[in-house]
């Protein structure tokens, strides 16, 4: 399945994101269980965290991490 396109993304408190979709969809994402290891592992200094930002159907920090699009579809809680 598709999943629609997040059209804007905002970092919240204890490493959550809120997601909005095109279909006006609000879903909040947590990226705490993925905060491990070298590569995820940067996302747990909160101000680089906070660089967060929308990418088509997933969300990216400049360090190049993303999650993929259906992870963060269907692991949200809609708002």
């Amino acid at each position: 399945m598709l999943q629609p396109k997040i059209v804007d993304v905002k970092p919240l408190s204890d490493y959550k994101l809120l997601l909005t979709y095109e279909t006006d969809e609000l879903k909040v994402f947590d990226v705490a269980p993925y905060i491990s290891g070298d590569w995820f592992g940067k996302l747990k200094d909160f101000q680089y965290f906070n660089t967060v930002r929308a990418n088509g159907n997933t969300v990216e920090w400049k360090g190049g991490q993303d999650i993929a699009p259906h992870e963060l579809y269907e692991h949200s809680v809609a708002q």
